[in-house]
């Protein structure tokens, strides 16, 4: 549950700086940095309970490399918007334009890690409980559940 912060405040915080560029309204860029904030913390969370999922994958297997190509490329994307934190947080309100294109590049990364994440999830069964299907029990029911057809 971890991934949404990154996942929803980095885009939301390259929206903003392109807003702070078509209108050179410093509060874009402020709201920006505070994103960048929150999405970095978050990012951070969600990067150490990745790796124990990560670490439970069987060695040898497709699911280990796209991991570690999932795992790597949300590592630089982290990294990337770090920089443009760090590059900005002494003048939120007027980052310049080289913390603005990290984040834009950071977020491109981002679309690849997400697709990457997909196919650990929906194509690899990654994570996913084994015996999940379209009628599994609540997860809070006392019923064990079985895998259908």
């Amino acid at each position: 549950m971890l991934i949404v912060f990154p996942l929803g405040l980095f885009p939301l915080a390259v929206i903003f700086d392109l807003l702070f560029l078509k209108t050179d309204n410093s509060h874009w860029a402020d709201i920006s940095f505070w994103l960048i904030t929150g999405g970095l913390i978050g990012g951070l969370a969600a990067a150490f309970f990745g790796a124990i999922d990560w670490w439970a994958i069987p060695a040898g297997t497709r699911a280990k490399r796209i991991g570690l190509w999932h795992g790597s490329i949300n590592v630089l994307v982290t990294a990337l918007f770090a920089i443009s934190w760090w590059m900005r947080h002494e003048t939120p309100t007027n980052p310049g334009r080289v913390p603005i294109y990290l984040g834009i590049v950071a977020l491109v990364f981002a679309l690849v890690a997400a697709w990457l994440g997909g196919e650990l999830i929906y194509r690899l069964n990654v994570a996913v409980d084994e015996g999940a299907n379209l009628n599994a029990p609540s997860s809070l029911s006392d019923e064990s559940p079985t895998r259908q057809g």
